[in-house]
């Protein structure tokens, strides 16, 4: 059993617009990773792109199968990693996306759900929505549940991430002071977002926060990994650092039967009551095709 995952956060600044230019970064700090030992290494939201990379979407935007990811991939060797970047979709269709990836390729995609359109954030007039909620397994007791950002802003969708059998769930995020509104306290409300998500499912989570200064936002780091508890484990200041927290599997299980959310989780009522909503609503169901 692979019971402890040493599990790293890379708070970088990234340079906007510049993919070649990030990858060299990335390489750097994959590399003060495989220093110690990491199994997984996670990378803020856009990472290779920057939080305002989207202005040069066309020239930037990569496919899956793009070398670059395959070169950080190799580099890495056995360590996971998780990676940001603009991803060319069939039918030139651009998501704002992650990519798992492991021993030279990606192995698993999310393509980011809720696009935010408020405050400064204008994610709409770019990106298309992904569709799809799922889970990859990094070993036989870690399974990863992926989502950016704003998606952990929807609880439904980490809901159905651990429903789905995610034993940890990592977000990459792209979190400006000032994205929201100066009445909105984005390190606050992401602190609180992380360390009640552990408790509540008794799954570590590990979120990723870019740091320095793109235009309009000041982007305050924070990067952290939070324990099946909801303790703080590791927390990264407003600068670029290497965080680092190793994760144990029997404190899962510990933290999950002293508080069973997930089992007594009652999908069909779920699903009931939502199948009752869309028709009042009058909303049809969405078309399930592949991602």
């Amino acid at each position: 059993m692979t019971k402890i995952m040493k599990s790293g956060v890379a708070q970088i600044a990234s340079v906007v617009g510049k993919p070649d230019a990030n990858v060299e970064i990335h390489l750097d700090w994959i590399a003060k990773a495989r220093e110690k030992n990491l199994d997984m290494l996670v990378f803020p939201e856009l990472s290779l792109v920057g939080h305002y990379g989207a202005e040069k979407l066309l020239d930037i935007a990569m496919r899956r199968d793009d070398p670059r990811l395959r070169k950080l991939s190799e580099a890495a060797g056995d360590m996971w990693l998780v990676v940001g970047f603009i991803e060319e979709g069939p039918a030139a269709q651009f998501y704002n996306a992650t990519a798992l990836l492991h021993k030279g390729k990606p192995v698993y995609v999310h393509r980011k759900i809720n696009i935010p359109t408020y405050g400064k954030l204008e994610e709409g007039k770019h990106y298309a929505s992904g569709r799809f909620v799922d889970t990859h397994a990094l070993a036989k007791e870690w399974q990863a549940g992926l989502l950016i950002c704003a998606d952990v802003w929807n609880p439904a969708l980490v809901h159905l991430a651990f429903l789905h059998g995610a034993t940890m769930l990592i977000t990459p995020i792209s979190s400006g002071v000032e994205a929201v509104g100066p009445e909105f306290d984005n390190p606050g409300g992401w602190q609180k977002t992380v360390n009640f998500y552990s408790m509540m499912y008794g799954a570590p989570t590990i979120m990723a926060n870019r740091c320095g200064t793109e235009k309009d936002l000041t982007f305050w780091g924070g990067s952290c990994i939070v324990d099946p508890f909801g303790k703080t484990l590791a927390q990264a200041g407003d600068g670029e650092e290497l965080i680092s927290a190793s994760l144990n599997y029997d404190d899962l299980r510990k933290a999950r039967y002293l508080l069973p959310t997930v089992r007594d989780s009652n999908i069909a009522l779920v699903r009931q009551e939502t199948d009752r909503l869309l028709k009042t609503l009058g909303i049809p169901e969405p078309f399930s095709g592949d991602n």
